[in-house]
């Protein structure tokens, strides 16, 4: 699944088609495509995992889910696309994602501060909102979009090793300095995330995701389904600390 990092990433390299108008609209989307041709795009926008694309009135959302992905100016030779645009100059196609128009302002479908990409981010917010829920799980939090938009599994895994806690500890039994913390790193680490990625050299600095070993203890990673999302986590029991 991307995460917010890839989003940005895809609204920075669709920016040539800012402005142009769609000349065809094609795909197995089954929302009305013949509303999209014509019109001239507005903007690209992001919120967390989800990429926007703004026309007059309306925004269309496309949600890549677990195993979606885009491509530009070319076509996945095995994949049937989702939908696809053509301008004069390019075209954008998206596959194995979710697709959905939004009507009217934006504003009135985000909350723009809980986007950990985003200029508007407020750490305030997401400490109140993970003070609401002391029982849940801290890998649980991480993906809880409406508090962390944007991290994804990578971000979650890698925050966690580095902060030292276990991915089963209870938010509410974390101590004040590890809370800040873990709010810092999420938002720290997506844009250092952003960096390597555009730099194609990511996974060279993954520190626990995949890996088996511990680079602080020497000890093996161990990798297990975590939290409620049941999602994979890899764990130094010897370091990261478990608060229950």
């Amino acid at each position: 699944m991307p995460e917010g990092p890839s989003i940005v990433i895809l609204k920075e390299e669709a920016l040539k088609f800012s402005g142009r108008k769609i000349l065809e609209v094609s795909g197995n989307s089954k929302i009305d495509q013949s509303r999209l041709e014509g019109q001239k795009v507005l903007a690209f926008a992001s919120w967390g995992k989800h990429f926007l694309v703004c026309f007059t009135g309306f925004t269309l959302r496309i949600h890549f889910l677990l195993f979606g992905s885009y491509r530009i100016d070319e076509k996945k030779p095995d994949a049937a696309a989702r939908l696809s645009f053509t301008f004069e100059n390019g075209e954008l196609n998206f596959y194995s994602c979710s697709v959905k128009f939004l009507e009217d302002d934006l504003d009135s479908h985000y909350d723009w501060s809980v986007d950990v990409m985003n200029d508007a981010w407020d750490p305030g917010k997401a400490k109140t909102k993970l003070k609401e829920r002391p029982n849940m799980l801290v890998c649980d939090a991480l993906l809880e979009q409406d508090i962390f938009a944007g991290v994804g599994n990578i971000i979650k895994n890698e925050v966690l090793y580095r902060i030292k806690v276990h991915p089963e500890s209870l938010v509410g039994k974390l101590p004040a300095a590890k809370l800040n913390k873990l709010i810092e790193e999420a938002r720290i680490y997506s844009f250092q995330f952003l960096e390597w990625k555009k730099q194609y050299e990511l996974k060279k600095h993954w520190l626990a995701h995949t890996k088996n070993w511990c680079l602080r203890c020497n000890l093996p990673i161990v990798r297990k389904i975590t939290g409620v999302k049941k999602r994979r986590s890899f764990v130094c029991a010897n370091c990261q600390k478990l608060y229950v």
